[in-house]
């Protein structure tokens, strides 16, 4: 739960802003209420999610008085019910997602609602998502963004032959999601390869792929915590994912799942770590 982030969000409306500590107090007691919800299996979890509206008792344009915010609670299964499932991506930048200096940084229900017809038309050509795709007129390429409502991640070796994982920056079109920052800090900590944030041209995915230096994409939410991803679609022609060369049958390649069960391990308390907040 990152209530910065929340803060974030009011400002971006134009929000009023709440007591962060007072928030976070009132949801352990909430947890404390509802603690029989809470599933007990593994891979099963309470979902948590704030939400704020505005509540000014006036039709208008105008900075809202007053918000209300609340908590929804939900008991959920698994992201996948039989393991992780590699998805195909439609890359295009027909549908423009976010913007500079729009809101798509911002976790924002206006987001979400118009990428509904965009997923439609993917699903049609037999996708299961749409990567986002940024058009720049000064260099006449396409960059990539997010995927679906997630954050896109590509490890691959790099044009001086380095491992590396590589992601979009925060440049105001991104949400930073905190899987994301999780995926980050956790890769960084290893040390094993290069973590680097920056601008990624879809060119360089085409490139590297022809050359066979794609060695796994996925991406990141709160929801799937990681989605592995098989398959690229772009301009009609269509770009094989490695998945796991070794294990054939494993719908995911081995830093994928070696995220999910870290990440997994954390949420579980089956690791003590720094990021667990415990409800007294």
């Amino acid at each position: 739960m990152n209530v910065e982030r929340m803060l974030n969000s009011c400002e971006t409306l134009s929000f009023p802003k709440f007591d962060g500590k007072e928030f976070m107090k009132c949801l352990s007691e909430l947890l404390k209420i509802d603690k029989r919800w809470i599933p007990q299996e593994y891979r099963y979890s309470l979902y948590i999610r704030p939400t704020i509206i505005g509540t000014t008792a006036t039709l208008g344009v105008a900075p809202a008085k007053n918000i209300k915010l609340y908590v929804i609670l939900s008991p959920v299964g698994p992201y996948f019910k039989e393991g992780f499932k590699a998805v195909s991506l439609l890359a295009t930048n027909e549908h423009v997602r976010a913007w500079p200096r729009g809101t798509g940084a911002s976790k924002l229900g206006a987001n979400y609602a118009p990428t509904v017809r965009a997923q439609q038309e993917a699903a049609l050509q037999g996708y299961s998502q749409i990567m986002w795709l940024f058009p720049n007129a000064g260099d006449n390429e396409d960059y990539i963004t997010e995927v679906g409502t997630m954050n896109q991640f590509i490890f691959w070796k790099n044009e001086k032959g380095m491992e590396e994982l590589i992601t979009s920056p925060l440049d105001g079109t991104i949400l930073p999601g905190v899987t994301r920052d999780s995926i980050i800090e956790l890769a960084k900590n290893w040390g094993e390869f290069k973590v680097t944030e920056r601008p990624v041209k879809m060119s360089e995915i085409v490139r590297a792929s022809e050359e066979n230096r794609i060695l796994e994409v996925f991406a990141s939410g709160t929801a799937a915590i990681v989605s592995p991803v098989k398959m690229i679609g772009y301009k009609d022609r269509k770009y094989k994912i490695p998945l796991d060369p070794k294990n054939p049958s494993e719908q995911a390649g081995p830093l994928t799942r070696r995220f999910m069960k870290s990440i997994m391990d954390i949420q579980y308390g089956i690791v003590d770590h720094p990021w667990s907040v415990i409800v007294p």
